[in-house]
């Protein structure tokens, strides 16, 4: 591969890291090419960019684009595929899904929002991540409650006062 080339793949990538901001690093080693396009077809279905990417390509990316995690540079052994997606836990939950057919595609490590979570162990963590619009709607939801609680009272004390108004009218 010419020099020039590789300096394409490593801006491409970079760029990619910067946008996403969330990547995945898996192992999809010695699967069959029917399963590797099945993930792929998979992914396109749920918005997550793949990429098979060789390590040293992957490492300068990371540096270019200002992710310095060394924990990160320590998986890049033997074949990485890359997966982006604007939601944190989306490549995740495909691989727990995938896992059900067989033991891969494994998690090598996934960068969110800025925090490395590194081995296979972390998936089901980043599983139970919740997406920031996930965050935002519990937030309204809880800030809701409270208000509608509220209404909710005043409502039926109305019902309660006028009932009690009434039943004194036809006492009197």
């Amino acid at each position: 591969m010419k020099k020039e080339l590789k300096q394409d793949i490593v801006q491409a990538l970079a760029e990619q890291i910067k946008s996403y901001g969330n990547f995945y690093i898996t192992d999809t080693a010695d699967l069959s090419v029917e399963k590797v396009n099945n993930i792929r077809r998979k992914c396109f279905e749920q918005g997550i960019e793949i990429q098979v990417v060789k390590n040293t390509l992957i490492k300068k990316a990371l540096l270019e684009a200002g992710v310095d995690s060394a924990e990160l540079f320590d998986v890049l052994k033997g074949a990485s595929t890359m997966m982006f997606s604007e939601t944190g836990n989306g490549p995740a939950k495909l691989i727990k899904q995938l896992r059900k057919d067989g033991e891969k595609p494994k998690l090598k490590a996934a960068y969110i929002q800025e925090t490395a979570f590194v081995g296979d162990n972390q998936l089901d963590a980043l599983v139970n991540l919740k997406s920031k619009e996930e965050l935002i709607a519990d937030v309204i939801a809880l800030l809701q409650s409270p208000a509608k609680n509220v209404i909710s009272a005043l409502q039926s004390g109305g019902n309660t006062i006028s009932g009690l108004v009434k039943a004194l009218e036809e006492r009197g």
